[in-house]
Formats: C-alpha cells, structure tokens, sequence
C-alpha cells in the first residue's frame, strides 16, 4: 500500500488529522519546513507529529516526511499525459493508438528506471550470481513474462525453474543455494504470500519484484526491486506498464548477470548456437557475420 493511500485510511485523533490535512494540501512545500514552524502555522504541538510519524510507522516526523515526500515526487513524474490505465480513447485512429502505445512504453521503462538504485541492483545481482537455482514464483499471468528470462538464463547456463505446478512443494524444495525471485504487484497476492514463510524457513534468499509502498512481500523479501506503480488492479484497458515493467527488471537483471562474466558468457551463447541454428537471411542486418575469420 503506498504511504498516500495508508495516511488516508489510518485512524487519527482530530489534531493528528489537522497535520495530515496539511501534509496533502502543501506537498512538496513541507520539505524546507520545520516542525516548530507548521506547529505555529496549524497550531499543533510539536509531540503530534512524532505519535503521527510512529502511527504510520517510521521512527519520527523526519523518517515520515522524508517518505511522503519520496512518493509525492515519484507520482509526480513521467505520466503527465497519458493515463496507465486507459492509455487510448474510444475515438482513437489506429495509428494515434500506436503513437499512444509507444509513448506509454517509454514512459514505463523510464519510470522503472527510476526506481532502480545501484545498491539495490548490485544486491539483486549478487544473489542471483551465488544461487545454484533461480526459482521464480508468481500468478500464472506474471508467470508467462517469466519464460523469456528463463530461456536467456538457461543459455549462460544458470538454472532456472518456474514454480507453475505445485509452488508449495517447490518453495519446500529450496535451500539455501536458492534465489527465490517472488514476483506480486500488490505484493499480497494470498497464495503468492503464503510461500513466504517456507521460504525463510529454508533459508531462502527473496528477490522481490513489486510495487512501491509498504506490502508484506516487501517485509520478507531480502532485495527489493520495485515496478512501475501506475495501474489499478482492474479498471483498466489491459496491463500494459504493469508487463513491460516486470519484463524490462528482468531483463536487466540477466544483463546484469550475463556481464559478471561477459566475454566467457558471449561466446558460449554465439558458440552453442553456431551448432543448432541453421537459419538463412536475404537481409543484411540479419546476416551472420563469421566470428572465425
């Protein structure tokens, strides 16, 4: 759940709400301000906005703007003109659609960048590089985007299993050689959630890919990688940013895998496919060039 929509569920006291009200209403405004000085503007003791701060979570008033200030400029960017959910109208040409489609691609990929940090890319890395199996868990839609990375992986001879049959027994299965990467955009998707507990009882390393905001795979996974949050969960035309954000993280997680050992990993992939792929091309962009000359 994102910090926006908790403070607006949360139960507070009336003066608790009179600084909630204010936190909406100025926004970006708070960031320079101290607490004596909204105390004085709004007429709230200083100790309120601790107790609110603590209410929701964070250790004190700071630790709390700090994140609401975070989510604020994170929904502020990218999608200004274009809606995630209803991404093209009903008077649309086709070509305006695509132009539209294409737009909102971009847009995706740059908001998920956006939420990628060094440290974080560096961790999600590191465990995939130790783990002898990657095994991935998620509702089959998810799943389905999962195949692709399962492929490229496979050909750099990393191991990957997709958990499509029996995701119980699979998460009992695990060691602590394995990376589970646990995929959910809500990040409460029950019978996703109910793996959890297996899973830290094998000692199994969690690689979550999800939504921003506090949810409880956020709580048990061990590296965080979060997705495009724009969508709602099921008014909408189709999952447009919700598949291209999955498929651009992993995507870059092999990447980032593939080039822990780039030379070695490029020719064994251009090697093993030299013996099976046999395919001809009139084009010249797609023609082979010979690697042995």
């Amino acid at each position: 759940m994102l910090l926006t929509e908790k403070m607006k569920e949360e139960a507070f006291s009336p003066s608790e709400e009179i600084i909630i009200d204010y936190m909406f209403k100025e926004r970006e405004n708070i960031k320079n301000k101290t607490v004596k000085q909204i105390s004085k503007e709004i007429f709230t003791h200083p100790s309120t906005f601790i107790r609110i701060g603590k209410k929701l979570g964070f250790n004190g008033w700071i630790d709390l703007r700090e994140a609401f200030l975070e989510e604020i400029d994170y929904l502020n960017s990218y999608f200004h003109n274009i809606d995630a959910n209803y991404p093209f109208d009903e008077e649309d040409h086709l070509m305006t659609i695509a132009n539209k489609m294409a737009h909102l691609n971009q847009m995706t990929i740059t908001d998920t960048l956006s939420l990628i940090s060094n440290e974080e890319l560096h961790q999600a890395t590191t465990l995939l590089q130790n783990a002898s199996t990657i095994k991935i868990f998620a509702i089959q839609n998810n799943l389905i985007l999962c195949h692709d990375f399962k492929a490229k992986m496979n050909r750099i001879r990393r191991k990957v299993e997709l958990a499509t049959v029996d995701p119980e027994y699979e998460a009992a299965s695990c060691t602590s050689r394995t990376c589970a990467i646990v995929i959910s955009y809500t990040g409460e998707t029950r019978d996703t959630i109910n793996l959890l507990p297996i899973l830290k009882k094998r000692n199994t390393s969690i690689l979550a890919i999800t939504s921003i905001g506090d949810n409880t795979l956020a709580k048990y996974a061990d590296c965080l990688l979060r997705v495009t949050t724009r969508e709602r969960l099921y008014s909408k035309i189709g999952s447009f940013t919700l598949n291209n954000s999955i498929s651009f993280l992993l995507d870059v997680l092999y990447a980032c895998l593939f080039s822990k050992d780039y030379q070695k990993n490029l020719d064994y992939t251009i090697g093993v496919s030299k013996i099976f792929d046999s395919r001809k091309s009139s084009n010249k962009v797609m023609e082979e060039l010979d690697r042995d000359k």
